[in-house]
């Protein structure tokens, strides 16, 4: 065997791979009878990115996003989008910036400079949408925080742990939708839980 073929690399090895591959399936699982009770929606390709104010500028920082993004800053345990489009609040003067993909974000290091710190975030967390009549239920299993609609309802956003594993949680709407970023790293060990809490409900999932 030539040197060449002995070194050579499979193509598929580089391929670029999902933050959820190899751990979620798509399709229904759980509970078989009757409508699912969660939907997970897969949002592998999304832009994310932190940003991080400067000293003193949050001021500048409000005025540069709502001109590029149109959604204001959200403030403490906030969350704020038009369309996919949106910021949810991090931690005192840092937010995370989320898009369609990350594409839509590449001008942000330029068009901030000197008002925030922007890291790109798109392939180092995973996210995953949670929807469906039973997804407040099942989030209660794990989450340290209180769901009930008059503690966290459409727009309010968290920074907690979900089977100590940490998450970045915002709520979009009243249906209610909630979305979880966690970091790629600990992706296959939430979807073991998030699949065994969601399964008495009966589990569809998209995007896979």
């Amino acid at each position: 065997m030539s040197e060449a073929a002995t070194t050579q690399t499979p193509a598929s090895a580089w391929r670029p791979r999902g933050a959820w591959e190899g751990a979620a399936k798509a399709g229904r699982h759980g509970a078989a009878e009757g409508p699912a009770g969660i939907r997970l929606t897969l949002r592998d390709g999304i832009g994310l990115a932190t940003l991080v104010a400067a000293d003193g500028q949050d001021a500048a920082l409000r005025a540069a996003l709502a001109e590029r993004f149109g959604p204001s800053l959200p403030g403490t345990g906030e969350a704020v989008f038009v369309g996919e489009t949106g910021l949810v609040w991090s931690a005192p003067g840092q937010w995370l910036a989320v898009a369609p993909t990350p594409q839509a974000l590449r001008d942000l290091p330029e068009a901030l400079r000197g008002i925030a710190a922007v890291t790109d975030q798109s392939d180092g967390r995973a996210l995953v949408r949670i929807s469906g009549p039973k997804a407040r239920a099942m989030l209660a299993k794990g989450v340290a925080i209180d769901l009930h609609p008059r503690a966290f309802g459409p727009g309010r956003a968290a920074v907690t742990s979900i089977a100590h594993i940490g998450v970045q949680l915002w709520q979009r709407d009243a249906g209610p939708t909630y979305e979880i970023a966690v970091a790629r790293s600990f992706a296959g060990s939430f979807w073991h839980w998030l699949e065994h809490a969601a399964a008495e409900f009966g589990i569809e999932v998209e995007g896979a």
